[in-house]
């Protein structure tokens, strides 16, 4: 009786070590048939949701034509700013911009070229929109910026200054040219241009329904921290949680037969996720980090057109 028990025992656990391996089995099975799909859905372009969620990283360098010249050309600049040779970098970039037809190219193209100009710009290195210049006798930056019409905070940040302090003999670099800035309603970007060349694609702000003006227009003023004027007239200062302007303003001016449209500006905000709408009462919204950049760049008297 008890050898009869004990085989009866084992046969109740044989039939369920059978039963679990089965399960296990089963469960195997379906793992491998849920991850073979994701990698067909991924192999035709499908990526889950969170995989496709918008980032600020640039752009994967993932051409649509595999032969299409930028992309070698994209990989030199790459190679090239990392070895700190910026203006070989850029002329790197500019040539893929100019000889690339794919658009995930010319954004990374652009993307780059943002970078490589700001570290251009923002210090000693040259650059051939820079000249050489020896500071005079009776000299300032601010002399010195309306001689180039540029700003003195560019020629500061560009030489490494840490105070306006300059003396007869010093040798700055600085900046001779014409900056231009190109805003698209439709597209709720904005460019900066110097004489005629791509330098920086930034995200903006515009009017809600359509309230922007379109036109050819000029930076008259500049304001750091600026104080907001409510449509009822009332003054709202820079620091309150009413001021809508964020921490810069730049107002412009219509030229050349555009309308007149008062009260316009380009500034900066405090509702981010405005940016890239069309959200704000009709002028120009950046981030403030990026109006900030802007405003160190751009003189009074910079043109900026904005188009449909």
């Amino acid at each position: 009786m008890i050898l009869d028990g004990n085989s009866t025992d084992s046969s109740s656990r044989d039939r369920g070590w059978n039963i679990l391996i089965g399960v296990l089995l089963v469960a195997v099975i379906a793992a491998g048939a849920v991850y073979g799909w994701k990698v067909f859905r991924g192999r035709r372009g499908q990526a889950p949701a969170s995989e496709g969620a918008a980032t600020n990283a640039a752009p994967e360098l993932t051409a649509l034509d595999p032969d299409d010249p930028g992309r070698q050309l994209i990989g030199q600049c790459r190679a090239l700013r990392s070895d700190g040779s910026l203006a070989e970098a850029r002329s790197k970039c500019y040539e893929a911009l100019a000889q690339s037809g794919d658009a995930v190219v010319r954004s990374e193209a652009e993307s780059l070229l943002g970078l490589i100009n700001m570290e251009l710009l923002f210090s000693p290195a040259p650059m051939p929109e820079k000249e050489e210049y020896a500071v005079q006798a009776g000299d300032s930056l601010d002399r010195i910026a309306r001689k180039f019409k540029t700003t003195v905070d560019l020629i500061a940040k560009g030489n490494l200054l840490k105070s306006d302090v300059i003396r007869p003999g010093d040798r700055l670099r600085v900046f001779k040219g014409v900056f231009a800035i190109a805003v698209s309603k439709a597209g709720n970007d904005l460019v900066l241009s110097a004489d005629g060349k791509f330098i920086k694609r930034y995200r903006v702000g515009t009017g809600q329904f359509g309230k922007t003006p379109a036109g050819t227009f000029v930076i008259v003023d500049k304001i750091v921290d600026p104080p907001w004027w409510r449509p009822d007239g009332k003054v709202i200062p820079f620091g309150d949680k009413e001021n809508v302007l964020g921490t810069r303003w730049m107002s412009i001016a219509a030229v050349e037969g555009t309308e007149h449209a008062a009260g316009y500006g380009i500034h900066g905000t405090w509702e981010d996720d405005t940016i890239g709408k069309q959200a704000s009462a009709g002028c120009i919204r950046m981030h403030n980090a990026d109006v900030e950049e802007l405003f160190i760049l751009v003189p009074a008297g910079t043109r900026v057109t904005i188009t449909e």
